[in-house]
């Protein structure tokens, strides 16, 4: 019932531009336009696509000093906040005392001292913030953004395009946040995504959000996308999907996310399920995310079981889909440790046949992030 759903601040342009709207995460949100999905998705690889993300959490982590906010996140998570430059971002993850992961998250060191800038996943934003707000030591408390809404910009034209409304932003360099005027209006932009291309996630007052948005549109080469195009997007670059490829029952390791635990949150061992996670960086984990190349045209959707060659059970597909910038199907989902091996054959239980398929190597497309010459 879309009586029951929230909306975000474009709720009217997406109907206004012939979107098929979906309940998502208790939002009522556009799945794709008119255009279709795979058009969508093809128009984000060639030239940039425009994404409602508004529904996603929004918060600032306020201390009195850059050291008191980040140590009082890095009891939460196992990312380095502490050694973050001004304005860089850290891709990171909220454990449980067991070292599953109760939500991954964005955080961002901004300009002002002692203030970091957080982004949560839509469906776990409430329960996030009352985590973090139940741990926060005095003196340092969180303030939720809900007057603020979140577009994405992405694809290989991204940058030409925004450059034009916010100069200063095309020599940004990847994974970095920082305050500017876009169109002239106070954004917080930073230069990261979830396509696997460059782009930007802008952060602008709700007030602003629809002018801001029709001003993108405006340009040639932006078109807007919707959540079907962003999860076949986000499959191809490899990217979890929070209550899918990653919940409280995964932890790190599994998830072939260790990167994400620097040395120094190593050697302390000080974040939650600590013990567990590093016995597993240590001797290894029963399972591990991997990714899945399906023979044929058929797709494995999630909750497919992967048996090995004998027709034994070894793993659960996560995400799958067809991948059109791959050309075919493809997946993910957890293997046991032994079978997770590139070009391992596997089978796939695709309306109770097996499947012929092959664990592959992350991401299915190439990455194109913005680098920064120097």
């Amino acid at each position: 019932m879309t009586e029951s759903l929230k909306t975000t601040p474009l709720h009217a342009l997406h109907l206004e531009l012939g979107a098929k709207m979906v309940p998502f995460a208790g939002y009522d949100m556009p799945v794709q336009y008119p255009a279709g999905v795979l058009a969508e998705h093809l128009h984000t690889r060639d030239a940039a696509g425009l994404f409602d993300v508004s529904h996603m959490g929004q918060a600032f982590l306020k201390g009195p000093d850059h050291a008191t906010a980040a140590a009082a996140i890095e009891a939460l998570v196992p990312g380095d906040i502490r050694d973050l430059a001004p304005c860089a971002i850290r891709y990171t993850l909220l454990l449980n005392e067991k070292g599953g992961i109760l939500d991954d998250l964005m955080v961002t060191r901004t300009a002002k001292d002692g203030v970091l800038f957080l982004v949560v996943n839509a469906a776990c934003k409430d329960a996030d913030f009352a985590h973090i707000e139940k741990h926060l030591p005095a003196g340092v408390t969180l303030q939720r953004l809900p007057q603020r809404a979140l577009i994405a910009l992405q694809g290989p034209k991204a940058a030409e395009v925004f450059a034009r409304f916010a100069p200063e932003a095309a020599a940004q360099a990847f994974m970095t946040g920082m305050e500017m005027k876009v169109a002239g209006i106070p954004c917080m932009v930073s230069r990261s995504g979830y396509t696997g291309e460059d782009g930007y996630e802008i952060s602008v007052p709700e007030a602003e959000a629809v002018a801001l948005t029709k001003k993108l549109l405006a340009e040639a080469d932006v078109k807007p996308i919707g959540l079907g195009a962003r999860d076949s997007l986000r499959l191809e670059a490899g990217l979890c999907l929070y209550g899918h490829d990653i919940d409280e029952t995964t932890t790190p390791v599994e998830a072939a996310l260790t990167w994400t635990i620097g040395k120094r949150r190593r050697e302390e061992a000080n974040f939650p399920g600590a013990k567990i996670i590093l016995d597993q960086i240590a001797n290894g984990a029963a399972r591990k995310r991997v990714g899945l190349l399906p023979e044929g045209k058929a797709p494995a959707r999630e909750g497919t079981e992967i048996t090995d060659a004998g027709g034994r059970v070894i793993g659960t597909v996560t995400s799958g889909g067809y991948g059109p910038s791959v050309g075919g199907p493809i997946a993910m989902g957890y293997v046991e440790a032994a079978c997770a091996k590139v070009n391992t054959p596997v089978e796939l239980m695709v309306r109770g046949k097996g499947r012929p398929a092959k664990v592959a190597s992350m991401p299915f497309v190439q990455k194109r992030f913005h680098k920064p010459a120097n």
